[in-house]
């Protein structure tokens, strides 16, 4: 009977205990005022997702922001967006476009602010790539002559520079009598030699440079006719000994009378 007792009386005894903790444990899975006004303004209570991660100057893109519904002042805004405007689409949701703003390449961040049905404030981001796409710059072609004046006769180099694409690059003047095509290595570089023209006139003439069948450059060259060079007369043919004539007289030839050679025994009468 005793035993009994004290059995019941332990029992009692876990009861009451129990009993106690149980009150002191619902109190602290409560939340506090403070605590909820926390939970609305934290930002994984709002989202903001963009239709593209990356785009060019003037793409469109969607936004769309995800929010608790009565939320009030939603606004995104970024350096890379122009004029985004949002509207309800129901269930928390708020849709709208942009286009992106003519900015240089790189990463730019987007944001989203609001507040809270409960007064607390909203906030997400988001990040946007901007790469504008420009054609690469078109080859700068160029020509070099080795000289910028001649004379008839006289062989200038030539050297163009182009595309390695490029199939064929030549020069035309009236310098060089017309047309002079050129030989390229295969990486961009055709090199050749012009030959000032052996009737061409002092002055300046325009040497035009063509790649693959277009006109990138023109520069002025200058002619000399003859000056300082070797006058264009015909070499005298000297006459065969059998050609010779001896003169009769003095006739003003410029040479000494006829008389005996020398050593030669004078004659008599």
């Amino acid at each position: 009977m005793r035993k009994a007792v004290t059995l019941a009386a332990i029992a009692l005894t876990s009861t009451l205990a129990l009993g106690a903790a149980a009150p002191v444990f619902a109190a602290d899975a409560s939340p506090s005022p403070s605590a909820s006004h926390g939970a609305s303004s934290s930002d994984s209570s709002a989202s903001l997702q963009l239709s593209v991660a990356s785009g060019k100057p003037g793409a469109e893109v969607k936004v769309t922001v995800k929010a608790p519904k009565g939320s009030t002042a939603l606004s995104v805004s970024s350096k890379a967006l122009e004029d985004v405007r949002l509207s309800p689409a129901g269930d928390g949701t708020w849709t709208g476009t942009a286009k992106i703003a003519k900015v240089a390449d790189g990463n730019y961040g987007v944001s989203l602010t609001g507040t809270a049905p409960d007064g607390g404030k909203l906030q997400a981001t988001a990040q946007l790539t901007v790469k504008a796409e420009t054609p690469p710059p078109a080859p700068v072609s160029s020509l070099k002559l080795s000289a910028d004046h001649g004379r008839p006769g006289d062989k200038i180099g030539v050297t163009v520079k182009t595309a390695a694409d490029v199939k064929n690059a030549y020069v035309t003047s009236d310098a060089f009598g017309g047309r002079v095509d050129l030989k390229g290595d295969g990486h961009g570089t055709w090199t050749g030699t012009a030959v000032v023209a052996k009737d061409v006139k002092t002055g300046y003439y325009g040497v035009h440079a063509f790649a693959g069948g277009k006109e990138f450059d023109t520069v002025k060259f200058s002619t000399e006719a003859g000056g300082g060079g070797k006058p264009d007369v015909k070499p005298v043919t000297p006459l065969k000994p059998s050609e010779h004539k001896t003169p009769k007289g003095s006739v003003n030839t410029g040479q000494a009378p006829a008389g005996p050679l020398p050593g030669a025994p004078a004659d008599h009468a």
